[in-house]
């Protein structure tokens, strides 16, 4: 499992190779992974947009943006956590994932950033 923590809040992150499959005579090598995002601060927090970044081995690069994760924007209070599972599907067997969430805090109603830790994608039986 990979963590990371900002201003307070820990996210962690744990990954699983699922398969592969062609699509258009392409092999897509499809994952899973679990977020857990912990709020360690003292004020209550909500998770507004993500923006994720996909580097492939075979120098393709992926942006991801949206709002919330899963079609919520989770409110974190403080001592409390959300999780959720998600999944990706790249063309190259090894790869790395990384972004940001955009949050807000309650107390002051600033927004911020919290640095989703980079994690990496890869397939079991091309690093033995």
């Amino acid at each position: 499992m990979i963590q990371q923590i900002t201003k307070g809040i820990k996210v962690s992150v744990s990954t699983n190779f699922e398969g592969n499959f062609i699509n258009n005579n392409t092999i897509n090598y499809a994952f899973s992974y679990k977020i857990k995002i912990e709020n360690n601060s003292n004020d209550t927090v909500q998770l507004l947009t993500r923006h994720w970044k996909i580097i492939q081995s075979n120098h393709k690069t992926k942006f991801i943006n949206g709002h919330g994760v899963l079609g919520e924007n989770p409110i974190v209070k403080p001592g409390k956590f959300h999780k959720y599972s998600s999944g990706c599907l790249i063309t190259s067997s090894i790869a790395s994932m990384s972004g940001i969430y955009t949050m807000i805090n309650f107390s002051n109603t600033n927004k911020f950033k919290v640095k989703i830790p980079n994690f990496k994608l890869n397939v079991p039986f091309v690093l033995n």
